[in-house]
């Protein structure tokens, strides 16, 4: 059975991505940091839908290099990798901190860097492996009061396209899901108005769900794509074009 690490597993996208691989035959890593309780009811939930079990948990904070080497350890050798593990913060740039900063780089890039780092010298031996990254449509076209977020997802989009020319020759592929406004709880704090008037701004008329995310990052790691590489895909409803 092939094996799949999500990172950020507890979240709302994290958890639809790993309901999704499950349900495409791979055995799902959860990593989490701090929802722990949440993290370990999906696996239960997931080892409880199949006969065998699909899904195991494993704490590690991303900007922590031992930590994260501990659950490549534990995890094993993973065929595909989705990067999903973030945070955000909506702030006036002049009221931005150095530590604000460093922290949203640090959980945000780092932990890509980290991740990738560290599953690639499997992927590059075995000469196959997939690699999505997600970053937003704000690192595609930047957002108010949300410098230093947007600046660390233009960085993973920077990532993406830099390590697929890389990897390519190897037989990887490394690709990049940049969602637009999703109902999640990172987004709740936007408040309905808010959240209303951004779903009117798009073409689509609609906010997306995490499941919209789930299925683009499946059929990225499905052979479908397998001659898809260095690609930013948009799920925006078509805010941005």
């Amino acid at each position: 059975m092939k094996k799949a690490l999500v990172t950020g597993a507890s979240g709302g996208i994290g958890r639809a991505v790993a309901r999704r691989l499950c349900r495409d035959g791979y055995f799902v890593i959860l990593n989490y940091n701090r929802s722990g309780q949440a993290a370990l009811a999906l696996r239960d939930e997931l080892n409880a839908s199949f006969a065998e079990p699909q899904a195991e948990a494993i704490h590690a904070d991303l900007t922590d290099l031992a930590q994260t080497e501990a659950m490549f350890r534990a995890a094993g050798n993973v065929d595909v990798l989705v990067n999903n593990a973030g945070i955000a913060q909506q702030k006036l740039f002049t009221d931005l901190t150095e530590e604000n900063w460093r922290r949203m780089m640090e959980v945000d890039v780092g932990g890509v860097f980290r991740c990738c780092r560290l599953a690639l010298p499997h992927m590059i031996h075995e000469k196959r492996g997939k690699i999505v990254n997600i970053s937003s449509m704000w690192g595609q076209v930047g957002a108010s009061c949300e410098v230093s977020y947007s600046a660390a997802k233009a960085a993973v989009i920077g990532l993406t396209k830099a390590l697929a020319k890389e990897v390519g020759p190897s037989g990887i592929q490394v690709n990049c899901i940049a969602p637009g406004v999703i109902g999640t709880p990172m987004n709740a704090g936007f408040g309905p108005d808010t959240l209303r008037g951004l779903a009117e701004e798009t073409p689509l008329g609609r906010l997306g769900t995490p499941e919209d995310v789930a299925e683009t990052v499946s059929f990225l790691v499905s052979p479908g794509a397998d001659f898809i590489t260095g690609q930013v895909i948009g799920v925006n409803s078509g805010f941005v074009i």
